[in-house]
């Protein structure tokens, strides 16, 4: 059993914080701005991501609650996107792509710069902002950009390799026009073109050139609000990974309950061989694990997850359960968009089980919470047992902290398990993530788990 407290956060030695501090500063600002063959070389930077409801005055689990109705259409669209692409149909009109997100990070357009705060999204690729003229936008918290008054804005022609890997486009005056429609039944369309684009603050400030981008001058639906457009950080050419031609990255996300920001690590600053090699010296809870690829959905990260154990129970699932197949269905993504992990309903059915058979307390059956699985606390509960949670992935297992899988709420009386089931593919949600450095190394084929203390970096 494992202690589950509504104070408890998760611990890490001062020796890897002062190890990813002393990196984070060891890339010279002439390295990150290096150029090959017309592509950064050696760009590393470090941007500050915020929730969408931070600085709100929310409970956890209201923040659960608010996260999970977001995130409803999202997973329903990154299931029926993989069963649509499996029966042929996904490309008929254009291609759809889950939509909305959870975090948002601050860049700046343009030559001069001007600032926007953006959606960070893993199970996207294009980059866009809302432009001038605006046809169709919605509202925003800063000016829509005027590409008009940037000395750096150009057009890309429509025989780029940047314009032919869109999804759905078309050729005006000899430029490329682009359609992008997400889950939510948001969209963008509008220019592709190439700009400048800023990240960072004060001294730590990059400057990036001619990234590809979307210059949405017809901007429909409610997805966006909460920014000025979005970064996709997925596996396809359009994404800001791939257009840096630096192959890792990697996240750090506090507690949703939290009011401190994250971070994002991109480039060079997110290279933490030796990092992770010290650690593994020094400590056990580094997990490495490999990434696959799904041809049909090429933005995706898919984890290679082999079982889940609850308390000293290994849950008898079905390996092929998790497995990618070779039609394009199933697997588990990890995706950052999504708030709580979606494990596949007949394996959900056997993790609610045994959380039920092996938790002293009734359950709640009130649906109240809006979670699958809840008990009831006895009044003046700060604390409890909880049975462990494992994922084994393939040569790793991971050992979630209790606060990444089980909510508390003392004024409702009830304890919740942050997960729910799906139908098709898994998603592994960032409530499970929260409190770890996630390091994708694209060159590897790797993804890594780094217990850390994401609000002291």
């Amino acid at each position: 059993m494992t202690l589950y407290s509504m104070h408890s956060w998760t611990k890490v030695t001062l020796f890897l914080l002062a190890l990813l501090s002393i990196f984070a500063r060891s890339v010279s600002s002439t390295s990150r701005r290096a150029l090959v063959q017309g592509k950064p070389s050696e760009i590393g930077f470090r941007v500050t991501l915020k929730h969408v409801d931070h600085g709100m005055n929310y409970t956890k689990l209201e923040r659960i609650q608010r996260g999970i109705n977001r995130s409803k259409s999202r997973v329903q669209r990154l299931n029926a996107m993989v069963l649509a692409s499996n029966l042929g149909t996904y490309d008929v009109e254009s291609k759809i792509h889950p939509g909305n997100g959870e975090f948002l990070m601050n860049i700046a357009i343009g030559t001069p710069p001007k600032l926007y705060s953006a959606i960070m999204d893993t199970g996207s690729d294009l980059v866009w902002t809302q432009c001038k003229p605006c046809e169709e936008c919605f509202d925003q918290s800063t000016p829509i950009f005027d590409p008009s008054q940037s000395s750096t804005f150009s057009k890309i022609s429509c025989s780029s390799d940047l314009c032919q890997a869109l999804p759905t486009s078309t050729c005006q005056d000899n430029g490329c026009q682009y359609l992008y429609t997400y889950g939510d039944y948001s969209s963008t369309q509008g220019i592709l073109a190439t700009e400048t684009f800023t990240f960072g603050s004060d001294s730590d400030k990059v400057s990036v050139p001619t990234i590809g981008f979307g210059c949405g001058e017809d901007n429909e639906g409610n997805g966006f609000d909460q920014g000025a457009g979005l970064i996709g950080l997925g596996r396809g050419p359009l994404s800001l990974v791939s257009q840096l031609n630096e192959p890792k990255f990697s996240y750090c996300l506090t507690s949703i309950d939290g009011s401190k920001t994250s971070t994002l690590l991109m480039g060079s600053l997110a290279n933490t061989n030796s990092t992770l090699s010290t650690t593994n010296s020094k400590s056990s809870k580094v997990v490495t694990t490999s990434l696959l690829k799904n041809p049909s959905q090429s933005s995706f990260y898919y984890l290679n997850l082999e079982g889940i154990s609850v308390g000293k129970t290994h849950l008898p699932i079905n390996k092929d359960i998790f497995s990618l197949n070779d039609d394009g269905t199933g697997g588990i993504i990890i995706d950052s968009g999504t708030t709580i992990t979606y494990l596949e309903k007949s394996a959900f059915e056997q993790v609610k089980k045994a959380f039920t058979s092996q938790m002293n307390l009734p359950l709640d059956d009130s649906g109240s919470a809006g979670l699958d699985l809840c008990f009831k606390m006895p009044k003046g509960t700060t604390s409890l047992e909880v049975p462990k949670f494992v994922f084994h992935f393939k040569e790793a297992d991971l050992d979630l902290p209790s606060e990444n899988y089980m909510i508390g709420d003392t004024n409702m009386g009830i304890l919740c398990l942050a997960m729910g089931k799906s139908s098709g593919m898994s998603i592994f949600g960032n409530v499970q993530q929260q409190n770890m450095m996630v390091v994708h190394d694209l060159a590897k084929e790797t993804i890594s788990f780094i217990p850390t203390q994401c609000d002291a970096l």
